[in-house]
């Protein structure tokens, strides 16, 4: 990381967010986080979690009171390599999950999620006993390109590895890292903060995400204080360890909001929700009245925060994908690694950066709507992550080594609730008195009711 870099990603994110740049002087010195690439994901990892940091504490923060630990940083980022449940460690990536070599070059699939993996192996003709050889031997028979979209139009997710292009990158970069909006001007309502060591307390937020960086905004926003809810489909149902790894402070219930009953349900939530969070499809929010706009209309005052793997245009918005893929179709793969073997970051850095920027958005916008009032909408994409981090300075080889074992366990709590005991990475963001924990072990995926704690 160059300190310079840090700085200067996190200025034009407080500048985005149309903070005072007279706050950053609350921050000590960024650390130096031990996420070692050719691409400086400590920058990036370090700016992310600290403008979180910011937003929470700006307000009620002394000069240079809010530090940071770099290694800290690191292990939250890696959170599946500490990850415990009742003492057993997660199975990360499926077999069928990975890069493999197609006859014109590679591929990055991602099977992880059971229907993902069925539509895969319904492109690749082979079933559930097949190995890895008979996998590998499969991928290699397609093109790269046609076999990405074969998979794709199956509902299945895989992507030819490409090199990157600084003409795209510099077209995506044009767009602001966090696409701030306002949608109405509705009067101004609630306080910021309620309690100063807690400044999300008393605040409300639906939780409509999956996987990594909605999760990780949200149990952010939990930290500090807020009752989050996250409301999920009844089917595909998470994967357990996904949705533990994300899930501390924050209750999970069941809605299916496609029937009459479930979508009152929910809307019941809207009405006494301060803030939503949006992982879902542009098309799929729309039919399920869940887009911005149609929740401005109806909730004036909300604040609204969107996620999405590659953008919000019509062809982009509509695009599903992870962390992985997205470092593979965007050219980070193949500055990781090289045109002989692709090569991945030491961590799902896109997901996680994007999730503790989506964060500091929704309390930016947040303390927005109790001083000025307003709807008000943020919109964040991995891809254009991707594009932020290839703009950063980079180095010739991966720099020094990353923390081991022994340092990430370092940095680890164990948690025991209704789930079960769970080993999980301690909070990456720190208060003006020092670290903060998770108020409170994560529940079991869809195991409380769809109402508010209070």
């Amino acid at each position: 990381m160059t300190r310079e870099a840090a700085d200067r990603l996190l200025a034009r994110v407080w500048a985005e967010l149309g903070r005072d740049a007279d706050e950053l002087e609350a921050l000590a010195p960024l650390p130096e986080v031990p996420l070692p690439a050719r691409l400086d994901v400590s920058s990036l990892a370090a700016a992310s979690v600290a403008a979180a940091t910011l937003a929470g504490w700006a307000d009620v923060a002394g000069p240079a009171s809010l530090r940071l630990d770099g290694p800290r940083i690191a292990t939250a980022f890696q959170s599946e390599r500490v990850a415990r449940f009742d003492g057993e460690a997660p199975s990360v990536w499926s077999p069928l999950s990975g890069f493999r070599r197609a006859r014109d070059g590679w591929v990055r699939t991602h099977g992880n999620y059971p229907h993902h993996a069925a539509a895969l192996r319904r492109v690749l003709g082979i079933d559930d006993r097949a190995d890895a050889a008979a996998i590998d031997a499969a991928v290699a028979r397609r093109g790269a390109a046609e076999l990405a979209e074969s998979v794709t139009s199956a509902g299945g997710m895989c992507v030819a590895v490409a090199a990157e292009d600084p003409a795209v990158d510099e077209e995506v970069r044009r767009h602001p890292l966090i696409e701030v909006s306002q949608l109405d001007r509705a009067e101004p309502s609630g306080s910021w903060p309620a309690d100063p060591a807690r400044p999300l307390a008393g605040i409300r937020v639906l939780d409509l995400t999956r996987v990594i960086a909605g999760p990780v905004a949200t149990r952010t926003l939990a930290l500090l204080g807020a009752d989050v809810l996250r409301v999920d489909p009844p089917t595909p149902a998470e994967l357990e360890w996904q949705h533990l790894d994300g899930g501390a402070g924050k209750r999970s219930a069941l809605l299916d909001v496609r029937s009459v009953a479930g979508a009152a349900a929910l809307e019941t939530l809207l009405d006494e929700a301060d803030a939503v969070v949006l992982g879902y499809r542009p098309a799929a929010l729309r039919r399920l009245w869940l887009a911005p706009d149609a929740l401005a209309a109806r909730h004036p005052g909300l604040v609204i925060g969107q996620l999405s793997a590659w953008g919000f245009d019509d062809a982009a918005g509509e695009r599903g994908g992870f962390d992985s893929l997205v470092q593979a179709s965007s050219g980070i793969a193949l500055v990781e690694g090289g045109q002989d073997a692709p090569g991945a970051l030491p961590a799902q850095a896109l997901d996680h950066a994007t999730g503790y920027l989506l964060a500091a958005a929704v309390m930016t916008l947040l303390r927005r709507r109790a001083t000025v009032g307003g709807t008000w909408a943020a919109r964040l994409s991995l891809r254009r992550t991707a594009a932020e981090l290839l703009g950063l300075p980079r180095r010739a080889e991966h720099g020094p080594p990353g923390l081991d074992d022994a340092a990430r366990d370092a940095h680890a709590v164990t948690l025991v609730g209704r789930a079960g005991e769970q080993r999980t990475a301690a909070p990456a963001i720190a208060s003006p008195t020092g670290p903060v924990e998770w108020p409170e072990a994560p529940h079991r995926w869809g195991s409380d009711r769809p109402s508010w704690a209070v």
